[in-house]
């Protein structure tokens, strides 16, 4: 998917909505634990609940690599239905891979070619042979983690060295790499403070933006100093999402609370 069929999705849909599927076997409602697939089975019914008004669902990997085979045999189903029924939307592997080029290149055939996501999250750290071989594939995206949600991103990321945070100099080397027209970055909606800035230094990027609802970010803040000429935000909600109810009813008021973001991100657009 390129980033021109992402904005026009963005701007059908007025929403900019992703729907993080971090799909907790304990936190979901008791009736689905009789299902033969209870993971999927959760996952299709919000995705069935939610798909007109989100552009992008992401799944939290670890949720499912912790069940073994069968967790990813729960991914792989997820994934494929999303793929088949509503091609239209936008998917995100949340796995925060980062190793060397040749593990790199596995790990961007594993999710771009086997299990077909649009997009990958991607760790750093490792530097340019560690990214680029994500990169390489057409039409697939790369996100990668600049300045995230959590309180521990203060320990390294906002560190600063010759008089430039850590951060800054992520976005701006990594600016450099071939194909970072195929790059976007994750940007916390807790530190929506530090936007105006990450705006300077890419300017033209899709910013994936967790941490409003749950974690307290504000929705408002995020796009005023966030939003570019071509929407350029994702804004991910979660657990504010999936587990807004434990009954029998938790798919329509995921879409409830999907709605009343969606209709929040429409008067910014």
């Amino acid at each position: 998917m390129t980033n021109q069929q992402l904005e026009a999705q963005i701007r059908k849909k007025k929403s900019f909505l992703c729907v993080g599927l971090d799909t907790d076997l304990n936190k979901i409602p008791e009736h689905l634990k009789k299902e033969k697939d209870p993971l999927f089975s959760f996952n299709k019914a919000i995705v069935d609940a939610t798909h007109d008004l989100a552009v992008a669902y992401k799944p939290n990997i670890a949720f499912y690599e912790a069940h073994g085979i069968p967790g990813w045999e729960s991914l792989k189903k997820t994934i494929d239905y999303i793929n088949e029924r509503y091609p239209e939307v936008f998917t995100i592997a949340d796995a925060k891979r980062g190793d060397i080029g040749n593990t790199a290149a596995m790990y961007a055939r594993a999710f771009f070619q086997d299990m077909n996501f649009d997009s990958v999250t991607v760790a750093p750290y490792m530097g340019r042979d560690s990214v680029e071989p994500f990169l390489e594939f057409e039409g697939k995206h790369t996100i990668l983690l600049a300045l995230t949600s959590n309180p521990g991103a203060f320990d390294f990321q906002t560190i600063e060295h010759s008089g430039k945070a850590l951060y800054k100099q992520v976005l701006e080397t990594s600016s450099t790499y071939k194909h970072a027209d195929r790059l976007m970055y994750v940007v916390g909606a807790t530190k929506a403070e530090y936007l105006g800035e990450i705006r300077k230094i890419v300017p033209d990027n899709f910013l994936l933006v967790p941490g409003v609802g749950a974690q307290g970010g504000s929705l408002d803040e995020v796009c005023k100093y966030g939003m570019n000429d071509q929407v350029g935000l994702l804004i991910n909600s979660s657990r504010g999402i999936i587990y807004a109810s434990s009954g029998t009813d938790f798919d329509q008021v995921a879409r409830e609370k999907a709605a009343d973001l969606q209709s929040q991100m429409a008067s910014w657009l």
